[in-house]
């Protein structure tokens, strides 16, 4: 991912071993990590059994937020395409009967947005 990209906040994946090596505490016996892409600094990654959202926080980077949303509770799910001129994708999601998205990633065209729906779909369903 380039400089460009990061700073704009598109996403790039990851690799499913390297987070489920990372993030092994996080996760549950039964549990593995199925999809995964980094932020900037931020990671969110899908697993068998929920979504799980990483937040670094501050400028040293050392307080982390860590929110699992389970997928029973998004209800939701808008996909906004990329334009001409607009190289990235947009996922919102929402939980229950929010107004607003709880969650709102963009990724740049190296990855198949439409994959990403498509995964989320059927987990949710």
């Amino acid at each position: 991912m380039g400089i460009f990209s990061k700073i704009l906040g598109n996403a790039d994946q990851v690799s499913v071993e390297k987070l489920n090596e990372k993030y092994k505490r996080l996760l549950t016996d039964d549990e593995n990590v199925e999809l995964g892409f980094k932020l900037f600094r931020d990671t969110f990654m899908f697993t068998n059994k929920r979504l799980i959202l990483i937040d670094v926080q501050g400028l040293t980077g050392s307080k982390v937020e860590y929110k699992s949303l389970p997928y029973k509770n998004i209800s939701r799910i808008s996909l906004e395409t990329a334009g001409t001129f607009d190289l990235d994708a947009e996922l919102k999601l929402w939980i229950s009967s929010e107004d607003t998205p709880s969650v709102s990633k963009k990724f740049n065209n190296s990855i198949d947005v439409y994959e990403v729906q498509k995964y989320l779909i059927q987990k949710i369903t």
